[in-house]
């Protein structure tokens, strides 16, 4: 043991040096819902009751294209790993391009379909005009969004998670000045909001497609999209969205449950979910480093170098899973008190935050896992067993359908969660994800 000591510390630094500032870069969108929520909480309830919807709306197709990220980093490692970094960039400046695409797609297809879709939420009519009124202009700030996703995910796979961590903080404060001036000083309202982030987006997508252009440009890269590359994001692209859809229709299940058992439930199940998401962000920074680290040793085809790493982010993802467990488990009455003012909801919440903090061990594997297996560009299995798991999950509910909220929470955190690490560690054990060379 004290023989692999010395080999092992070098590796955890590498991987809290990915993770650290990741974390901080992760929590830049949440913050940006945050701010704006806060600043239109003040303008009344039909504003803040239209921004819930339309943030809905807008967090579910940014979500399903977060694989723009995901993809391009383990593309982009594996060549840097194999001392191409000329073709790294290439890469990157493809996955760019297919951003960009993707976005000016949604923007043109959603843009007319934004009064349907909120319509189909049944609000009422000053809920639905303010919701329209900033869906209609955040969908214009969507094709520099997932530049920010794509840059974001070409620099991880530089190994520069500093620079999204900086251009992150740097929009976030930009997003808090542009708010205040347009809603309240300009008297914009919820249309000020949206714009104010709209900007801010953009300003963080020129930045950091700047820095990725400059060296590109640097290598003699070609910033002309090339076919092969495009096709290479998208094919690697689309299996990774398969896997986001099965985990977004597991959310959107659990939700829907947890609305037939009652007003109290849903509500506890909301709070339930909203801690859960803020804890993740934890566990999918270790998952970025994995993405980060193991696509490289992949391209430099260093087979031990991936084991060791594998090895030491699945310790990882336990000891951190347990130890916000062991903070969640002591704050879960103080947060039942925080998060809400319902007497009903805060004696429903401890015992649910106690099945959350059990799960997150279990979680912390999951998402180790699920980032190693990314960055060795093994989506499509993540795609295949991901829907086999959410079949499992959706059996499981069908089989027992009296759960109540504890039981419905505990078959998403052991049940669900418990089938994904299966698959997950049965693919990691084994060597048929373990390819080699600049590209898989």
């Amino acid at each position: 043991m004290r023989a692999r000591l010395p080999r092992l510390r070098p590796l955890d630094r590498e991987i809290a040096a990915l993770a650290v500032p990741s974390l901080g870069a992760l929590v830049a969108e949440p913050l940006f819902v945050l701010t704006d929520t806060a600043m239109v909480g003040h303008l009344g309830a039909a504003p803040l009751a239209g921004l819930g919807l339309a943030a809905t709306v807008l967090q579910t197709a940014i979500g399903l294209l977060v694989f723009l990220a995901y993809a391009t980093t383990p593309l982009v490692a594996r060549r840097l790993g194999a001392g191409d970094r000329r073709g790294a960039l290439s890469a990157g400046v493809d996955g760019l391009w297919l951003g960009l695409g993707l976005g000016v797609l949604l923007l043109a297809v959603m843009l007319p379909l934004s009064s349907p879709v909120i319509a189909a939420f049944g609000a009422s009519g000053p809920v639905e005009a303010e919701a329209l009124t900033y869906l209609t202009i955040s969908w214009w700030g969507v094709p520099g969004m997932l530049l920010v996703l794509a840059a974001t995910g070409v620099l991880r796979g530089l190994q520069d998670v500093r620079t999204p961590l900086l251009v992150a903080v740097v929009g976030f404060g930009a997003n808090i000045l542009l708010n205040a001036a347009l809603i309240y000083g300009a008297g914009l309202g919820v249309a000020g909001s949206a714009l104010g982030t709209v900007i801010a987006q953009w300003g963080m997508a020129i930045a950091l497609v700047a820095v990725v252009v400059r060296a590109a440009l640097r290598e003699g890269a070609a910033l002309r999209p090339g076919f092969a590359g495009l096709r290479a994001a998208a094919t690697a692209g689309s299996w990774l969205f398969v896997r986001t859809l099965s985990l977004r229709i597991a959310l959107v299940v659990t939700v829907a449950v947890a609305t037939g058992l009652g007003t109290v439930e849903l509500a506890a199940a909301h709070v339930w979910f909203a801690v859960y998401s803020l804890l993740a962000l934890v566990l999918d920074a270790l998952a970025i480093a994995g993405q980060t680290l193991v696509g490289h040793a992949l391209g430099a085809a260093e087979v031990p170098r991936v084991r060791a790493t594998t090895r030491r982010l699945v310790g990882w993802g336990v000891v951190v899973g347990a130890g916000l467990a062991l903070v969640l488990l002591a704050l879960a009455g103080p947060l039942s008190v925080v998060m809400t003012s319902d007497a009903a909801v805060r004696d429903a919440l401890p015992a649910a935050l106690v099945v959350l903090a059990l799960g997150l061990p279990l979680a912390g594997l999951v998402f180790v896992l699920d980032g190693v297996l990314i960055g060795a560009g093994d989506g499509r299995y993540l795609a295949v067993t991901g829907i086999l798991n959410l079949l499992v999950y959706l059996a499981v509910l069908a089989l027992v359908p009296d759960l109540g909220l504890l039981g419905l929470l505990a078959v998403f955190a052991f049940v669900y969660l418990g089938a994904r690490a299966a698959t997950l560690s049965a693919r990691a054990r084994g060597t048929a994800w373990i390819v080699t060379g600049a590209a898989r």
